[in-house]
């Protein structure tokens, strides 16, 4: 008998992923604080599963990431190893782990990046904390398969974002967030909106409901990989919140850049080639499509 465990039931990735994993156990942080290591042991000692799908994790955007990196860097660095520790523990030989393109390098050779490039140099600065404590799970993983013969996998996600983001605040990202203000300027008849940087730099997002069909498509084993799992379009911040004007019928909006506010890594795209290798028939839901489908679902309470 399968017995899943979700960490980060309730976030973003969690809520979709209980379309595709009904059978597991869905955590939030109101039914274990995984900073407590001694929690986390009690938890998974009762539970005993054998399959852990680790989604938790301290996030934001841009700002809150620069102003709290103690915060990210700590709270990450305390839930990962609890996790990965305790699974061992318990007995849990299966483990998925979902990190973050912001593991990467700031700067390399070549692009698009590789599951080889990981450790090549720091990552940016702007996520610095972040990448590193998300870096760190990485290696640990590694070490655990290493030295007592675990089955623990991660899985490199770009940038997410669905109906079930944050919309507004510091841990609002930046679709969800544009999302938002676009849809606030339809409402109040503003002419104008204002997003950080230039507009310059490249992103690649991805609709989150994506990301739990790549992880249901492989829950049920193969050997420890560490996978990409990113949209292939590649387009820049501007290009972006063009698309975004455009699919919310807000057209003759006009964007104003806050240029003293920092645009973050130049680009950071990564290759998916492993993961469709593995899974050929799989496809990601455009850019343009997912913007649609967070709108709708977001502000208009369209379901399908």
């Amino acid at each position: 008998m399968n017995k899943i465990l979700v960490t980060g039931g309730s976030s973003m990735v969690g809520q979709h992923l209980q379309k595709y994993i009904p059978e597991a156990k869905y955590l939030s942080s109101k039914d274990c604080d995984l900073k407590d290591p001694e929690a986390v042991k009690i938890l998974f000692n009762d539970f005993k599963p054998n399959l852990i799908i680790h989604l938790a994790a301290k996030v934001g955007g841009i700002m809150d990431n620069i102003n709290n990196p103690a915060s990210f860097f700590d709270d990450n660095i305390l839930i990962n190893t609890n996790v990965v520790k305790y699974a061992y523990e318990s007995g849990c030989k299966n483990l998925i782990s979902i990190l973050s393109t912001c593991i990467y390098p700031d700067h390399c050779e070549s692009y698009p990046l590789r599951e080889e490039d990981l450790h090549i140099g720091p990552p940016t600065k702007t996520n610095f904390a972040y990448g590193y404590a998300k870096r760190a799970m990485s290696v640990q993983i590694d070490a655990y398969n290493k030295q007592y013969n675990t089955n623990y996998s991660c899985i490199i996600p770009c940038n997410l974002y669905s109906e079930h983001d944050h919309f507004d605040g510091d841990k609002a990202h930046f679709v969800s967030s544009l999302i938002s203000k676009i849809h606030d300027a339809k409402v109040n008849n503003k002419k104008q909106i204002t997003l950080f940087g230039s507009g310059s730099v490249f992103r690649q997002f991805m609709y989150a409901d994506d990301l739990a069909k790549a992880i249901s498509s492989i829950t049920y084993g193969i050997s420890p990989f560490i996978y990409n799992v990113c949209n292939p379009e590649n387009k820049t911040i501007k290009e972006i919140a063009e698309i975004a004007i455009k699919c919310l019928d807000a057209d003759g909006l006009e964007i104003c850049w806050d240029t003293s506010k920092p645009d973050g890594q130049i680009r950071k795209d990564a290759c998916s080639n492993k993961f469709i290798e593995y899974n050929p028939r799989f496809t990601f839901t455009s850019l343009e499509e997912g913007i649609r489908k967070t709108y709708e679902k977001k502000y208009i309470n369209i379901k399908n």
